[in-house]
């Protein structure tokens, strides 16, 4: 039978009271025992409080906040942002976007203020290598996860092995694609474009 949740701990949920409780003590390398000493709660009292098996009342929390030092406005302050963005093995496993060559596979749902791009890229096995325009200006990460891919950067080539990594930043154009007769698969991730106000 499913545990109904009441209008309180509905309207208290995004602020995670219980986690912003345990992290406090964890961070004061408090243990359960030792913050009940100080508060004057019980431990089990506590370990509900944390797990979010009860809410806290006011009083609870005035308590507890003295002894970690912190105003209350610690437990009810808003995020000032919050975004997750999950992808699924499955949409993985699809043909991604783009041309035949590249297939460009997003990670990640780019929101407006979103500081970063991540991308699964994969080149056909011995493709040319492909310039693409969206990596003019370039700044971020690129993990190979399968197979060879070779670069090529202001007339300099290299070729990365799986498991390398490269960290750039440059304005350059970059042509990038399977090194051999092998698929090649990485690990893009970007800052951003800034966005013109």
């Amino acid at each position: 039978m499913p545990k109904t949740v009441s209008y309180a701990q509905w309207s208290l949920e995004p602020y995670c009271i219980g986690l912003k409780l345990r992290s406090l003590r964890i961070q004061k390398r408090l243990t359960l025992s030792r913050l009940a000493a100080e508060t004057g709660l019980s431990t089990a009292l506590l370990s509900k409080l944390e797990t979010d098996r009860m809410i806290p009342t006011l009083p609870t929390l005035a308590r507890i906040s003295r002894v970690y030092g912190i105003g209350m406005s610690y437990f009810f302050a808003e995020p000032t942002h919050h975004t997750l963005s999950i992808t699924r093995k499955a949409h993985l496993q699809g043909n991604g976007r783009g041309p035949e060559a590249v297939k460009v596979t997003p990670l990640n749902s780019v929101a407006e203020k979103s500081g970063i791009i991540a991308q699964l890229i994969e080149f056909q096995a011995g493709g040319a290598a492909t310039t693409m325009d969206a990596y003019r200006d370039m700044n971020g990460l690129i993990y190979v996860l399968e197979g060879r891919l070779r670069l090529e950067a202001g007339g300099m080539h290299y070729v990365l092995e799986t498991g390398d990594c490269i960290c750039v930043d440059s304005g350059m154009p970059l042509a990038w694609g399977a090194a051999d007769k092998r698929r090649c698969r990485m690990l893009a991730v970007l800052a951003a474009p800034h966005r013109e106000s």
